[in-house]
């Protein structure tokens, strides 16, 4: 689904680039944090995939445990609490606070909508058990490489913060400078 490709230019290519953490020691302080802000916001685009993903498994799940124990509700009227289950049962330890917004939103809404693109799950009330499967079995593969492909980019935030971390224990940064850098930011701001 998500797959890296050697020397390209998509931010993914980037950040999962063999060299990309490479030598971190000699990159200036400034660079560390743009490589940290990039990975940041590809660990947000990720993060919002596996949400669109985790929807769309809920709502299969959902209508699949529907017709098991022969409920009368349709899908459309459990709508909402479906969704609400997903929003407020995360895996422990597995999320970090995000503070950027996806920067591909529409891209990958149509890239989940194209992994099972003749099931519609408007009325997923009409799709034969076959189809239903057959959209769970793509999602949670889907779900499953988008999950791995975000373990691995967390992993890059990590090293490049443990360096970041390690410039303020040693010295080499100071929590001075960033103050200052940071004020500055927000006095051009609200000019």
């Amino acid at each position: 689904m998500i797959e890296v490709r050697p020397g390209g230019r998509r931010r993914i290519d980037r950040v999962l680039a063999e060299g990309y953490v490479r030598n971190l020691v000699e990159l200036p302080l400034t660079e560390l944090r743009a490589r940290r802000d990039e990975v940041a916001q590809e660990e947000t685009d990720l993060s919002y995939l596996r949400r669109l993903l985790h929807a769309r498994i809920d709502i299969v799940r959902a209508e699949q445990q529907r017709r098991s124990s022969g409920g009368e509700t349709s899908i459309v009227d459990q709508l909402a609490s479906i969704l609400a289950d997903n929003a407020v049962s995360s895996s422990p330890g597995q999320g970090r606070h995000q503070q950027l917004e996806p920067s591909r939103a529409g891209e990958h809404r149509r890239h989940a909508e194209a992994l099972v693109g003749d099931v519609d799950l408007s009325d997923v009330s009409s799709l034969s058990e076959e189809r239903l499967e057959g959209a769970l079995k793509t999602y949670t593969e889907a779900e499953s490489q988008v999950s791995l492909r975000r373990r691995e980019v967390q992993s890059v935030m990590d090293t490049i913060n443990g360096e970041i971390a390690a410039r303020y224990r040693s010295g080499t940064a100071s929590v001075d400078e960033l103050i200052s850098r940071e004020r500055g930011r927000t006095g051009e701001g609200a000019q």
